[in-house]
This record gives C-alpha cells, sequence and structure tokens, in this order.
C-alpha cells in the first residue's frame, strides 16, 4: 500500500435535503445556487477557517450544462461570497461525479499541492434533463456489439443485470419497500440531521383572478422521497418500465431528484493552524470499468480494489452507502461480495431518499462521515455503479 505524502482529513460535510425532481420542493431552485447555499453551510461549520486558505473547489456534476453549466463550481463559489483566489473546477464521472470530487480534492492534499479543499456536487434533474438538452452519441459505437451498452438506457442494463444474476421482481419490490422503511425509521429518529441542512425554499403562486402573485416561503429540512404509503401490494402492481417482460419498475429504481453537498477537507497543518476538528480521514478510492450493458455491477469490481488500496478486508467496513441505482444491481453487488445486509444502506438508500446523479456521491460522503461519527464506527464507505459501464468507491475513517 502506498503512502500519501499527508494525510486528507475532512473537518465539515453537509448537504442539502433531496428533493423530487420535476414536483419537488426544488423545482424552482437553480442549482447554482443550491450549491452555492450549500458551500456556505459547510463554511459555516469551520468558523475559524480562512476562506481565503481554500486552494480550490471541485464539484461533481452529471449532466454540467444549462443552469448548471458554465463550470458551476466557480459560479457557485462567486455567489457564496467567496475569496476571488478560491478557483473551481467541475467534474463528470455520471453517479460517481460527487465522489471523485471528495477523491481528487483528497489527493491534492495528499500529494502536498495543497492544504484546504472543499469537494462537492449537485444535480437538477428538474431543470436539466438525465440526457442533457441535445444528446449525441457517435455513430460508430453502434459499429461492434461490444460498444452498443454504451446507449443503453440504465434501465435496460438493470434489467440484464436482473437477467444475469436471477434477481427476481419479488426480491427487487422487497429491497425497494425496506429502502423506505430504513428512511422513515431513520428520519423520525433524526439520524439525518447532523448531515442535513435545512434550505429555505420560495413558491410563486398567481391568483388569475386579481392578476397578483404571492410568495409562500417554507423552510425544508427533509428528503422528500421517502413514502410512508409503500407497500409490497403497491410495488407488484406497478408495470415494468424498459422492458414489456422484465423486472425494473419505478418502484424498485432510485427516484430522479434535486440536491447537493460539499466537504470540506484539510491536511494536518491546516487542521493545527485553524484549529479544526477533524470527522474522518480519507483512506482510499477506486474507480473500474465494467461491460456498459450490465454497468450496474461497477461496485463488484470497485469495492475490493479500494479495499486493497486502503490494506484492509471486507469485514474491516462498518458502514456500507452502496447507492441504489436500481434494486436489481444493488442486490447483484451485495450477493456476489457477500456483504452484510446490516451494514448496507441502514439509513435507507436511492430509491426511497433520491439519487440526484452527480450530486449523490457528495451527499452519500456526508451520510458516512457523520455516520461515523454518530455510531462510533471505524471505516465506512461510499459506493456505487456508473453510466456506461464504470463502478467507484471510496473509504472513509472516523476521527
Amino acid at each position: 500500500m502506498a503512502h500519501p505524502v499527508q494525510d486528507a482529513y475532512i473537518v465539515a460535510a453537509t448537504r442539502t435535503p433531496i428533493g423530487r425532481s420535476h414536483r419537488g420542493f426544488f423545482r424552482n431552485t437553480r442549482p447554482d445556487d443550491l450549491l452555492a447555499t450549500t458551500l456556505k453551510a459547510a463554511l459555516a461549520q469551520v468558523p475559524d477557517l480562512d476562506p481565503a486558505s481554500i486552494e480550490d473547489i471541485i464539484c461533481g456534476c452529471a449532466i454540467p450544462e444549462a443552469q448548471q453549466g458554465l463550470n458551476v463550481a466557480r459560479v457557485a463559489a462567486v455567489l457564496a461570497g467567496l475569496p476571488t483566489s478560491v478557483g473551481g473546477i467541475t467534474v463528470n464521472r455520471f453517479c460517481a461525479s460527487g465522489l471523485s470530487a471528495v477523491q481528487m480534492a483528497a489527493d491534492r492534499i495528499r500529494v502536498g499541492e495543497a492544504e484546504v479543499m472543499i469537494a462537492a456536487g449537485v444535480e437538477s434533474m428538474s431543470m436539466v434533463p438525465m440526457m442533457g438538452n441535445s444528446p449525441s452519441l457517435s455513430p460508430s459505437i453502434f459499429e461492434r456489439d461490444g460498444d452498443v451498452g454504451i446507449a443503453y438506457g440504465m434501465g435496460l442494463t438493470a434489467e440484464k443485470v436482473a437477467q444475469q444474476w436471477k434477481v427476481s421482481r419479488e426480491a427487487q419490490d422487497e429491497f425497494a419497500l425496506q429502502s423506505h422503511l430504513k428512511a422513515l425509521k431513520a428520519q423520525q429518529a433524526g439520524e439525518f440531521t447532523a448531515e442535513i441542512t435545512p434550505i429555505e425554499v420560495t413558491e410563486r403562486r398567481p391568483d388569475l383572478a386579481t392578476g397578483e402573485v404571492s410568495l409562500k416561503t417554507r423552510t425544508v429540512s427533509l428528503d422528500e422521497g421517502a413514502r410512508p404509503d409503500t407497500t409490497l401490494e403497491g410495488l407488484a402492481k406497478l408495470k415494468t418500465v424498459f422492458a414489456a417482460r422484465g423486472s425494473v419498475t419505478a418502484g424498485n429504481s432510485s427516484q430522479t431528484s434535486d440536491g447537493a453537498g460539499a466537504l470540506i477537507l484539510a491536511s494536518g497543518n491546516a487542521v493545527k493552524r485553524f484549529g479544526l476538528k477533524p470527522l474522518a480521514r480519507f483512506v482510499s478510492f477506486a474507480s473500474k470499468g465494467v461491460p456498459p450493458h450490465i454497468m450496474g455491477i461497477g461496485p463488484i469490481e470497485a469495492i475490493p480494489a479500494a479495499l486493497r488500496y486502503a490494506g484492509l478486508k471486507q469485514d474491516d467496513i462498518d458502514w456500507f452507502e452502496l447507492n441504489e441505482a436500481f434494486a436489481a444491481q444493488s442486490l447483484a453487488v451485495i450477493n456476489t461480495l457477500g456483504l452484510d445486509p446490516a451494514k448496507v444502506n441502514r439509513m435507507g438508500g436511492a430509491i426511497a431518499l433520491g439519487h440526484p446523479l452527480g450530486a449523490t456521491g457528495a451527499i452519500r460522503s456526508a451520510t458516512v462521515v457523520h455516520a461515523l461519527q454518530r455510531h462510533q464506527l471505524k471505516y465506512g464507505m461510499v459506493t456505487m455503479c456508473v453510466g456506461m459501464g464504470q463502478g467507484a468507491a471510496g473509504i472513509f475513517e472516523r476521527c
């Protein structure tokens, strides 16, 4: 195992509540404004930190165009009132964009090129469609059978995984139900409180009779997707979405969502200089490619690699945040690697909580960091599959 020049510590971690796309509480909130609010909230957790010491902001975004284009990391830095000396770069690894931002920020510190960095993620699936406003795939990918999977919709890849790994519809629906039940239980117990920054949203409602527009402001503090009315019977009635004789439905797939997350990372020297309290140490990261048509199995390759880089065993990990892109691929990963279900998504996952694409890695990193502190656990992992055939995994150690 290679040792870094210096360690990178997470000293602040927060996220927004996750809203349902198109009809949720962030449907009219610009993603650059949402990210700016999240950056300010992260900085508020470390009031003694000099913002001028921040070297750069790295922000993940899966569809970096339109309202979240033009280098949203730099735009949000300006909107947040950070010193103009603080740079910004937007990175894209689809669903692992936010986690890759954390890894890149940590690596800048670990090799001695920075003392303080911000890693973030943002996505508005309400304002920017999943494939972007003008998607265009190279015709060359259709010339060979092995490349065609890049053009598959992710739902179809989930169907392929369900078939190949023999994941039944019943197992998928049960997994989805448990995601909602765990999320609701965690919300009721206040387990998300430490990681979520409440956000104020304003709704404009026109009165057609008077021609006036009324403003209604409210504060949102919980993820919007968890449904207390979810039942196995209700899930079983849903029609398949991607294949006529398939098993993947809207109910056992992740929810399209809006949200943002941000973490502040610092070197040991910066921790001492500003009197900061480390929450966790960034340990390792791995990304691996898999066949695009079964992209959901990506964590099967990435998890062992991240463990190997860290010099750890799978049993050493106390808390897994496995992004629930689809129940089919989540179960394929859990069953193939033999993950302990009791350690996986103990507070629910994306099927209940939502999956704002490029923001998810940063959001779930905040979840892991605070969960390790709350439960006094040692190691946590964030892992996910990635569109077009990749997997990613990152490991954190509680300080």
